[in-house]
């Protein structure tokens, strides 16, 4: 799940948000938003049972991301847009 926060400063936090079962593991999100670097988004587990990382830009942005889990796995968030094996997310203004 991708959920969307307008700030304070007319910005917007983009949060990814997986189950903690989806993938065994470490997960990171990585896209065009951190120069496709894998660990500097890492989801953090959550006490409600899921794992979550952020992440801020401007309205407007498009966002193409995967994910890649422990040993290498690459994988899609099912509920984004994909062009080519991406996620899309175009962040509303």
């Amino acid at each position: 799940m991708i959920k969307t926060r307008r700030t304070k400063n007319g910005m917007v936090t983009v949060t990814w948000v997986l189950p903690a079962d989806v993938h065994e593991g470490p997960v990171s999100v990585v896209g065009c938003f951190n120069d496709w670097t894998p660990g500097t988004h890492v989801l953090g587990r959550r006490s409600n049972g899921t794992r979550s990382t952020s992440y801020t830009v401007n309205p407007g942005t498009e966002i193409r991301f995967r994910y890649l889990g422990h040993g290498g796995r690459w994988f899609n968030d099912p509920e984004s847009g994909h062009d080519g094996g991406d996620g899309v997310i175009l962040v509303q203004e």
